[in-house]
């Protein structure tokens, strides 16, 4: 199947770029037989999200009538999923999915909670012609937290078995600049998509060797997706690429050159046609350091409070396990290069890292990171917490004393620390986080080099709801196996 006209159509043609294509070991699959594959998945991604928000509301209303009060729902309650469903399209819920290679329900967090609050607002006006009986204010505000949670929860569940239910995405990479292998490896780590094949950007052929390239590509592997690099096409051709990409039926996502600088440090500004990004100051203002640090201060204070009884628990099940204390600390670099003890429950023998070099042909850790999956020196108690990453709820001690943060850039022992220099070393400027991107991404897959231009970039998109959408993030790790 071919486009409907040339790439080249349009004010300017196409750079000219390689054709040649560098095939990876998967197999080719024909796109007339991929099409329906595409729409399935969004069919049945669309689906299981309207379900999930239709369940939401249907059991907030039902607790917050039933449980909460003695009322009882008149017909015209069933209308209420409807208006749910197109309150949740208007805002465009349905329709993201299909853009996007990380779907993900954390960003949609704002918008829901606004769906929510719509939601208990519109049923205590409407109060009568909804429900038989008198709504009180807990019934209100129970429909406006229950809405929330369960429509957080059950989008969440949806989109887990839309993943589970659909094969991954098939990706094509065109013009990346030399940055194919990391792409590949994102997207094949921690979004379920497969890289099918690239077009690189290398050599001298004409344009129309990049299109026949593209053209052969994408009818053979079955491609579902392409994703333009900023080395594949001139600016000024760039929408008429990506009309005739949609001719083929794939979808298209853009990797332009900022990509790493694009978050919360940009603001989009629009002149006429044109669109210029307002770069944001690369630190935390002083009232935004304050805001974080009082979100540490009441976060560690009652998690330590809540979590005294375990923690307890756990002290006393190490030093019966093993002789030696129930803490274990360790000389970690902080804010501005300052050392500090980071406190952690003791997992290992004691001077176990006295025995680090000799385990060294273990290693299994990213380039600059030592880490071993199965270390000899791990006690059977130690096994356990750190499975579930229980052996880090001590470093909330540190969080109280200013020492560490709930989020921020991984706390390096002073020998990786000595191996970032210049820029990089900016990431000090914030204090370390118990969690961060390094483990949402798996702490030890990721090689230091990557990590500190991660936590770089936290100071310079930092938010409150960054800060809160990692910890959600995290949730998982923490309550299942932690990754290597």
């Amino acid at each position: 199947m071919k486009p409907s006209s040339e790439f080249a159509a349009g004010p300017a043609a196409p750079s000219a770029r390689s054709g040649r294509a560098r095939a990876h070991a998967v197999e080719p699959v024909p796109v007339e037989t991929t099409r329906p594959t595409v729409r399935a998945r969004d069919a049945v991604f669309r689906r299981l999200l309207g379900l999930a928000d239709v369940l939401s509301l249907s059991v907030a209303v039902l607790l917050s009538t039933v449980i909460l009060g003695d009322d009882a729902l008149t017909p015209l309650i069933l209308l209420a999923p409807f208006g749910i469903v197109v309150a949740a399209k208007l805002a465009g819920l349905y329709d993201r999915d299909e853009h996007l290679i990380h779907k993900t329900t954390l960003d949609e967090i704002p918008a829901l909670f606004t769906i929510a609050s719509v939601a208990a607002l519109l049923l205590w006006l409407a109060g009568d012609l909804l429900i038989e009986g008198n709504l009180e204010r807990r019934q209100i505000f129970g429909t406006w937290v229950l809405m929330f949670v369960l429509i957080v929860l059950f989008r969440s569940l949806a989109r887990r078995l839309a993943q589970s239910l659909t094969p991954p995405e098939r990706c094509l990479i065109v013009g990346a600049n030399g940055r194919v292998e990391e792409l590949t490896g994102q997207l094949e780590l921690h979004h379920g998509a497969v890289v099918v094949g690239s077009v690189d950007e290398h050599g001298a052929s004409a344009t129309r060797g990049l299109q026949e390239a593209l053209h052969h590509e994408i009818n053979s592997r079955g491609v579902e997706r392409v994703i333009l690099g900023p080395g594949g096409f001139e600016s000024d051709s760039l929408m008429f690429a990506v009309r005739e990409l949609k001719a083929y039926g794939v979808k298209v996502s853009l990797l332009p050159d900022i990509s790493r600088l694009a978050g919360s440090s940009v603001e989009v500004d629009r002149l006429g046609s044109m669109s210029l990004l307002g770069m944001r100051q690369f630190e935390i203002t002083r009232s935004s350091r304050l805001i974080k640090r009082a979100f540490d201060l009441s976060v560690s204070a009652g998690a330590l409070l809540m979590l005294s009884p375990l923690l307890v628990g756990i002290s006393v099940a190490i030093r019966v396990d093993s002789r030696g204390p129930a803490l274990y600390r360790q000389r970690r670099i902080g804010r501005d290069g300052r050392e500090f003890q980071m406190v952690k429950f003791r997992s290992m023998r004691q001077r176990a890292h006295a025995e680090r070099s000799g385990l060294a042909h273990l290693d299994e850790g990213a380039e600059g990171l030592f880490k071993i999956r199965e270390d000899p020196r791990v006690t059977r108690i130690g096994r356990i917490i750190r499975g579930s990453s229980v052996d880090e709820l001590p470093q909330l001690l540190n969080v109280l004393r200013g020492e560490m943060s709930l989020v921020g850039p991984r706390p390096l022992v002073p020998e990786e620390d000595n191996q970032i220099e210049g820029l990089y070393r900016r990431r000090l400027d914030v204090p370390p986080g118990m969690t961060g991107h390094w483990q949402v991404l798996g702490s030890a897959r990721v090689p230091l080099a990557e990590m500190v231009k991660l936590d770089y970039l936290y100071a310079a998109n930092w938010s409150l709801w960054g800060d809160v959408r990692l910890i959600l993030r995290t949730a998982p790790i923490v309550f299942g196996r932690r990754s290597m």
